[in-house]
């Protein structure tokens, strides 16, 4: 990274020197790369480390850097591409599906859940959680709530509990007909769950994208996936659809 005169920018140091960094990272740095310390990044820059810090934090915040304690600050991994708006419906758990089962159990959900399930507030419903990973570390968690009704001939004893369980329930979703799904996405922060699964600190931005999935004139099944914000982009398409992009490159939308 070579140096620059900050003194005439008209615009805040540290923002500029978030661009420099910025384009030393796609040209200088390979993904997981430990950047020099922070002494050593001022002292090339002639900028104080409080002016550093900014430009790494808002660095870290678009997802392009990645600080892990232990390590130091690492180029971050792409970005998972993540389609919201796709017109070929397909169950959770396809081959083409990119989430790992984790658990499965049978619980009462939140009541705004068995609201849009059409369930009564105090029926158990199967909740299987499943997660996303990319290059080793997680970008989403997801919790799949599905009514009892969508699994009506699961065994107990062939799928007792944890993965094979939330197989089992997933392999009897996908014997009913999709009918058809909608998706919305909204900007949360990280509930405690969510921040431990995440890697995240609680109240960390993240953007929360619910699913539901219609079949034999109702929801057959509802999906809350969590995703952390530093892990993608969202653009809109002509169809209206919006799609979460991820990675270095720059589309029009």
């Amino acid at each position: 990274m070579g140096t620059t005169q900050l003194e005439t920018v008209p615009e805040p140091k540290y923002w500029h020197l978030k661009t420099v960094l910025s384009e030393a990272l796609d040209s200088e740095f390979a993904v997981g790369e430990i950047l020099p310390n922070e002494r050593e990044l001022a002292a090339r820059f002639g900028v104080a480390r409080a002016t550093l810090r900014q430009a790494l934090e808002q660095l870290e915040l678009e997802g392009r850097l990645q600080r892990r304690r232990g390590v130091g600050t690492t180029v971050a991994p792409p970005r998972v591409g993540v389609a919201v708006g796709t017109e070929q419906h397909t169950w959770p758990g396809a081959p083409d599906d990119d989430w790992q089962l984790v658990d499965c159990t049978l619980a009462v959900p939140p009541a705004a859940v068995a609201d849009a399930l059409e369930t009564a507030r105090d029926e158990m419903v199967h909740i299987v959680r499943r997660t996303r990973m990319s290059h080793g570390q997680p970008v989403a968690a997801e919790l799949l709530h599905i009514p009892q009704a969508s699994a009506p001939a699961l065994s107990g004893i062939d799928a007792p509990s944890g993965p094979a369980r939330a197989r089992a329930v997933l392999r009897e979703l996908e014997r009913l007909h999709l009918e058809g799904e909608d998706r919305a996405v909204e900007l949360g922060s990280a509930r405690a769950d969510d921040a431990k699964e995440l890697d995240r600190l609680p109240g960390a931005p993240v953007l929360v994208v619910t699913t539901r999935f219609f079949a034999q004139g109702r929801t057959a099944a509802l999906s809350v996936a969590t995703y952390r914000a530093d892990t993608c982009r969202l653009t809109f398409g002509d169809t209206g659809g919006v799609e979460i992009h991820h990675g270095p490159e720059r589309r029009a939308s």
